[in-house]
């Protein structure tokens, strides 16, 4: 027994001691906040102060003094996710991940992304401060590698670190250009629909434009089966490591709207939730130069910033700049296409794709004209005729990082507008204010039209000579709303009104959260920074009652039970907002699911239809589909020997959600709250391994708002007992210039991509119950709420 026990002590007394050293390890790869550090290419010391919530504040003598510690700063809060950014566009995930990550490195390394920011880099100006700046940021983040500590998931991946380039800059960048696209979802779904029951199928979805009635105002004074291609870029975005942007929210008020005279900017990009979060926040402070920026890893310049002159933010545009194009192989030579000029080579060139564990993959890229033939490069679609993947991005002059660098470092209005015409892709609504009381709304994009027999939502005719004519425009023909007489600009992913006669084609969506942001601004002319706080975090559906109205009439109420009854009460007396103590929308919810399953799922099977409730035109479809009665969808294609109405249809979704809530959360109505099933965790890619789930992952809480509203929380449509919501506000801004030095803002975890910061997830709280906190621009303040780091030069 003695001997038993003393075993048992000597087991007990090396776990604590492997426990000390593990949680002292942990506290050793700590982000440094204070002391003194060297730091090659320093021209003088420069201080920076990290302040209450983990934002630094460089002081330095000169820009490049500035982004050289910005390079080492970010790097010590967000080295992981830097390498991870990196690795997307190359295709070099499945070096850490192995062959779970395979799918994504072919089809991102056969886009040509990778190749393109090469070709960018080579156009460069070595001499241009774009150029030396950039450099100097990355020479910070080389430094931090080569003497800082490494991150715990890059220990646990076995990952040797290499420098850091310009081209991973770019590569980035393009990754993030490409996540924006809704085509590569959308397209080949729609034309699956189109080539199998007609455009009567395709009435409700507005492909004409009559969706779009909530436009933006401008003011300057055969059946393939094309579905599959949307389903392997939608499993490929949904599942990468980086958080792809979804959509978002943007207004601008003007003094003669405020009530201090001076314009107030809010801006919300709605991004897929994860941890780290997508913005790095920093304040750069030099003699010639000022801005507190928000960073994506690995980027040295932010694309959302403010100084003491001007502010600016952003939202998808949504316009269409990626086009698919079925080619046509020569019969006597597959390595040729049919062109109007006659037959043409398709290009090839092989690639290797390193996996971790395994043999090396190569990979095989097959060119046309058009692109990219995306054919080897998804999966299930290998033995349909050859796609191509036409992408502006990567076809124009990519000149987007001088743009980003315009964008931080503009002198005023005109300079502003002037740089945005830089970027050809992604097309962006970027919104500007500044303290001389301008105000604007300005659209970047390379935009172009169409012949009018030309539809851009289908799969295109490669070889006819008509679908892939394009007329460039000037970007002059941009969307573009400067000082309006009605003193407010807005977007939120919404269709701009024609230009010359032409809606620009695109992914635009649904009139609600416009709606209510137009309908808000409107009503008042006194607005404060406070009023702003809570529009923010509004959370009232603008269509919800009409939808519920056109619903609920159609229901054998008579023949319901009690707590069917009481549903359909609370449905009626609802006011369509999403706390998170109401009830009503847990029952909308769940209705809309049954509705759209039992509509849609027979045409379109279980996996298209998925993929249908993935795409923004399942919300744009709705609110026009309630009121059609006629349409072809209502009728069950299973049921040969009845046609199926819209009263049935809805009957028999209305007790499927009952039906399914009572299984799901009991029957007692009240307690059907919608923070018991709308809730939000931000997800570590180390973190889906249960091991590690509570140690990298944050949350889950329940959380107000839902789809397509002003606080859009937004999930996909489903039966699961919790909505998991997937992509939300990836930060909440509001710059004041009657107060500039007390905007507001708040991320939705924390500064620090490290698990042990204080600041990993130190705004989570105010994140969640719609709080906000200060961005510091006064420095004495800053000095009394911050640690202090000096960087000596070495």
């Amino acid at each position: 027994m003695k001997k038993i026990k003393k075993v048992s002590l000597a087991i007990l007394i090396l776990f604590v001691l492997l426990a000390a050293i593990a949680v002292a390890f942990l506290q050793y790869t700590k982000p440094k906040y204070e002391g003194n550090l060297t730091l090659a290419g320093l021209s003088k010391p420069t201080t920076v102060y990290i302040d209450d919530y983990g934002v630094p504040h460089i002081y330095a003598e000169n820009q490049i003094d500035a982004m050289t510690t910005l390079g080492y700063v970010h790097a010590q809060d967000r080295l992981w996710q830097m390498e991870l950014m990196r690795r997307i566009a190359p295709g070099k995930l499945a070096e850490i991940f192995g062959n779970v990550a395979l799918k994504n490195d072919q089809f991102f390394l056969g886009t040509g992304i990778d190749e393109n920011s090469q070709k960018a880099i080579d156009q460069l100006d070595k001499n241009a401060p774009t150029y030396l700046l950039a450099n100097a940021y990355l020479k910070g983040i080389n430094q931090y590698i080569e003497e800082g500590i490494t991150p715990i998931e890059l220990t646990l991946l076995d990952i040797k670190q290499e420098k850091f380039v310009l081209k991973d800059v770019y590569n980035i960048l393009g990754y993030m250009s490409f996540s924006f696209a809704m085509a590569q979802k959308t397209d080949p779904l729609l034309t699956d629909i189109r080539d199998k029951y007609g455009m009567d199928y395709l009435q409700d979805f507005g492909l004409e434009g009559s969706l779009g009635t909530t436009q933006l105002k401008s003011y300057k004074g055969k059946f393939k089966e094309y579905a599959t291609i949307a389903k392997s870029v939608t499993q490929l975005l949904e599942t990468s490591p980086v958080p792809a942007f979804i959509g978002s929210n943007s207004w601008v008020i003007g003094g003669a709207k405020t009530k201090s005279g001076k314009v107030i900017l809010a801006n919300d990009p709605h991004i897929m939730f994860s941890q780290p979060g997508t913005w790095y926040e920093a304040h750069i402070v030099c003699p010639d130069y000022e801005i507190y920026g928000y960073y994506i890893a690995g980027v040295p310049y932010p694309l959302l910033g403010h100084n003491r002159d001007y502010a600016y933010g952003l939202t998808m545009f949504e316009n269409d700049d990626v086009d698919f194009f079925q080619e046509k192989d020569n019969p006597n030579n597959p390595k040729q296409y049919i062109t109007t000029d006659g037959f043409k080579n398709y290009t090839y060139q092989q690639k290797i794709i390193k996996v971790k564990d395994s043999s090396d993959v190569k990979l095989n890229i097959k060119t046309s004209v058009h692109g990219p033939i995306v054919n080897g490069l998804l999966d299930g679609i290998e033995d349909k005729p050859s796609i191509a993947m036409s992408w502006i991005y990567t076809q124009q002059k990519n000149k987007i990082l001088e743009a980003v660098y315009s964008l931080c470092h503009a002198k005023n209005l005109e300079d502003f507008q002037k740089n945005i015409a830089l970027i050809h892709a992604p097309g962006l609504n970027i919104m500007y204010g500044d303290a001389k009381g301008n105000i604007a709304w300005i659209t970047s994009g390379k935009l172009y039209k169409v012949p009018s027999s030309v539809n851009t939502n289908f799969i295109l005719n490669g070889n006819n000579g008509i679908d892939d004519k394009k007329e460039w425009l000037p970007f002059s023909k941009n969307p573009v709303a400067i000082n309006p007489p009605w003193h407010y600009v807005y977007s939120a992913n919404n269709q701009p009104e024609a230009i010359d006669g032409y809606l620009y084609p695109g992914y635009y969506l649904s009139k609600d959260r416009a709606n209510r942001i137009d309908a808000l601004l409107s009503s008042k002319n006194n607005w404060t920074r406070s009023d702003v706080e809570k529009m923010m975090v509004d959370n009232k559906s603008t269509s919800a009652e009409t939808i519920v109205a056109n619903m609920v009439k159609h229901l054998v109420v008579s023949e319901f039970s009690d707590n069917k009854k009481e549903a359909v009460r609370l449905l009626k007396s609802w006011k369509a907002t999403h706390n998170v103590t109401d009830v009503a929308p847990t029952i909308y919810n769940k209705w809309l699911y049954f509705y759209l399953k039992n509509t849609f799922e027979d045409e379109l099977g279980p996996e298209n239809f998925k993929l249908l409730i993935g795409t923004h035109v399942i919300k744009q479809i709705i609110e026009k589909q309630s009121q059609n009665s006629t349409s072809p969808w209502w009728d069950n294609t299973t049921t040969k020997s009845k046609k199926e109405t819209q009263a049935e249809i809805l009957n028999k979704s209305f007790n499927d959600a009952i039906a399914s809530l009572e299984l799901q959360l009991g029957i007692d109505i009240k307690a059907w709250q919608w923070g018991k099933v709308h809730q939000i965790e931000f997800q570590h890619p180390i973190g889906k391994l249960a091991l590690f789930k509570k140690f990298f992952n944050i949350g889950s809480f329940p959380v107000a708002g839902s789809n397509e509203v002003i606080n859009n929380q937004m999930f996909f449509y489903s039966d699961d007992p919790k909505y998991n919501i997937k992509a939300g506000p990836s930060t909440r801004r509001i710059i004041d210039f009657s107060d500039i030095e007390n905007s507001i803002s708040v991320l939705p975890t924390g500064q620090s991509g490290n698990p042990m910061s204080q600041h990993y997830s130190d705004q989570t709280d105010l994140f969640v119950n719609g709080k906000f906190r200060k961005m510091k621009l006064n420095r004495l303040e800053i000095i009394q709420t911050s640690t202090k780091l000096v960087f000596n030069p070495k």
